[in-house]
């Protein structure tokens, strides 16, 4: 199955593209319309997926880009992932997951959840761009709120928070402020 002139264009703009790419900016560099750019996505997906390509188009943080098959990443995990320096320690990850699922949400919130002090940890993930201040609490003091960001959703190939996996009965209690 050979490509349409516009499937095409997609996705050399993807594969030359570091970052995920938002519909319009994505149809703006390839000089189409986002609708042509909408339906030349939809036909690259189709043509990888049937001609078994090691790559394909995945929506992370409202863009695309160009990414390894997930049964293929496994593999290619320990080469290709975020280099050691880029890792989040286990506590990082504990406090990145709270805020995630909680937000938004203080780090007075945070630390009543962990059960220690948040304050080293939400500065960590605010260096490295994956939470953000989203507003103030209406409460004593307006403690500041955190969320998510799209570095974070872009680290963990999420298109939406809401792709993140669902929690049951046991971990979702541990999310809940008390």
């Amino acid at each position: 199955m050979e490509l349409t002139r516009n499937a095409a264009l997609i996705e050399a703009v993807l594969l030359l593209e570091s970052d995920p790419l938002e519909l319009r900016k994505l149809a703006s560099i390839a000089g189409l319309a986002p609708e042509e750019a909408e339906a030349a996505i939809a036909e690259l997906r189709a043509h990888m997926e049937s001609e078994g390509h090691g790559l394909t188009i995945v929506e992370i943080g409202g863009g695309y880009a160009c990414a390894p098959r997930k049964d293929l990443w496994d593999a290619l995990r320990e080469r290709y992932g975020k280099s050691a320096e880029n890792r989040l320690s286990k506590a990082a990850l504990e406090t990145m997951a709270i805020v995630a699922y909680s937000q938004p949400i203080t780090r007075a919130e945070v630390e009543s959840i962990r059960g220690v002090s948040a304050d080293g940890m939400m500065k960590l993930l605010l260096a490295k761009s994956f939470i953000r201040e989203v507003g103030k609490k209406d409460a004593p003091g307006k403690p500041v709120q955190y969320g998510t960001t799209k570095e974070f959703l872009k680290a963990f190939r999420l298109a939406t928070i809401a792709d993140l996996p669902k929690l049951d009965g046991l971990e979702r209690e541990r999310f809940e402020q008390e």
